[in-house]
């Protein structure tokens, strides 16, 4: 089994989103390790601010099988295709860790946002902050606290999600 983490993020209808990003993950992997639920805006373009999170889960798919379930499910949630990089999301689903695997393909592992954006570490921080980056050698929890949280102000927010569905 792989221990993998997911970064969630919707800008639009974000309540909506996420919450279908969970059922779609809970229902695809199980049991899901969740963070807090935060709200923070835009990175890189001018838009409506964001809901984020990060998501854990073990599984037994590949790293192609797991980028390609992602894709699946930000499609089944809206995603265009076509879309930009800095761009409003519906659903927007990166994969930042595939236990210690370093790739640039399927999809670049780790993912190089983890140590840049405050709305992914701060959440994977919380849920693996144990774990060392296998590129930097330090813990994700020893990197939230050298972070500059005056480069991105994060709020916490309620998530609301059926408890029914919660793994933790």
């Amino acid at each position: 089994m792989a221990e993998i983490y997911i970064s969630l993020g919707s800008n639009i209808n974000r309540q909506h989103h996420i919450e279908q990003g969970l059922n779609a993950l809970s229902d695809t992997f199980g049991v899901l390790t969740l963070s807090s639920l935060f709200e923070s805006e835009a990175v890189g373009f001018a838009g409506k601010a964001f809901y984020n999170m990060v998501v854990g889960v073990e599984t037994q798919y590949s790293l192609d099988e797991v980028a390609a379930i992602l894709r699946k499910i930000e499609f089944a949630n809206g995603r265009s295709q076509d879309a930009k990089k800095f761009s409003p999301r519906t659903l927007d689903l990166d994969l930042l860790l595939y236990d210690n695997v370093i790739a640039n393909a399927p999809a670049q592992i780790p993912r190089e946002e983890i140590n840049k954006n405050a709305f992914v570490l701060w959440p994977l921080a919380e849920i693996a902050g144990q774990l060392v980056h296998p590129i930097i050698g330090q813990s994700y929890r020893e990197l939230w606290q050298q972070y500059d949280k005056s480069l991105q102000q994060l709020k916490v927010v309620p998530l609301v999600w059926a408890e029914k569905n919660k793994g933790i």
